[in-house]
């Protein structure tokens, strides 16, 4: 069965500390305001963080569920197309973003923006 973006929220927000937002004008899921995936404007591809080594090895695994495109290419991000991927994949995947997102220290930018916010 084909999972959804209703399905994505399920599995995002089920993690700590997750919001919902947008980036690029699509919906997004962010940990600490680091995103950690978000809607490929196709509406049918699931923009997530990962690893170079990570991906490549998804890429290689199953190729008609793990791809990039050129824009991604210098980006450790990999696009999940939601109708071939199996749910409990995406689980772990979005959890492995989450994780990396969480121990990854913020941008410059955005500390300034939540010192200024306080």
């Amino acid at each position: 069965m084909a999972l959804t973006f209703k399905d994505v929220r399920k599995f995002a927000l089920a993690l700590q500390n997750v919001e919902e937002g947008t980036s690029y004008g699509t919906p997004a899921f962010k940990v600490d305001g680091k995103l950690i995936a978000r809607l490929k404007e196709d509406g049918e591809s699931l923009v997530v963080g990962t690893t170079f080594e990570e991906r490549e090895e998804m890429m290689a695994a199953e190729p008609e569920t793990y791809y990039i495109t050129d824009h991604y290419l210098k980006y450790p991000w990999v696009l999940v197309h939601l109708s071939q991927v199996h749910a409990d994949a995406l689980r772990d995947l979005l959890s492995r973003s989450w994780r990396l997102a969480r121990t990854q220290p913020r941008r410059a930018s955005t500390r300034k923006r939540a010192s200024r916010s306080r």
